[in-house]
């Protein structure tokens, strides 16, 4: 199994780390503890790096490709931080029919990160989504909540020179 390094270097603290710790030795006996756990470790730390998933492994006396195996499971992990911008792009039915794909593959290109990761800077992510519910603007993105309606991958620069 390999693991996907961030493209983010990893930038935890000794307090992040000393209250995960301490997390898990309070935790580690309870039946079903992995999950709270790992959900806990994403809330000190934002996301769960390879580094906080081996703590984990090593603490709790269990492989880390099981960890690892629910932090890419279940949608409510992240395995990269968040940029400062969440960009969001739907690709629901009618975004995608109305060309969201093309605007997908432009915030690629123009931030030089795949989709579920984060710029080096942490100042944006990138992400899909299926629906926003806002169909009639389609296509859709969306920055930290903020709706930007029947955009083109001509427009995604200007956008995104408002962030800067």
């Amino acid at each position: 199994m390999s693991f996907k390094k961030a493209n983010v270097p990893f930038a935890g603290t000794p307090e992040q780390e000393a209250e995960l710790r301490k997390v898990i030795a309070e935790n580690k006996n309870e039946k079903g503890a992995l999950m709270p756990i790992m959900q806990k470790a994403q809330d000190i730390y934002g996301y769960l790096p390879i580094e906080v998933q081996t703590i984990i492994a090593d603490e709790m006396g269990i492989p880390l490709e099981k960890v690892y195996g629910v932090a890419t499971f279940y949608a409510q992990f992240a395995l990269n931080p968040k940029g400062e911008y969440q960009i969001s792009v739907c690709l629901g039915t009618a975004c995608y029919v109305k060309g969201s794909g093309d605007i997908y593959a432009k915030l690629e290109e123009i931030l030089g990160i795949k989709g579920g990761e984060c710029t080096p800077d942490r100042k944006f992510s990138l992400d899909a989504c299926r629906c926003v519910g806002a169909c009639g603007l389609a296509p859709v993105m969306t920055i930290n909540g903020e709706v930007f309606g029947r955009i083109t991958p001509k427009d995604v620069q200007g956008i995104l020179d408002k962030y800067n």
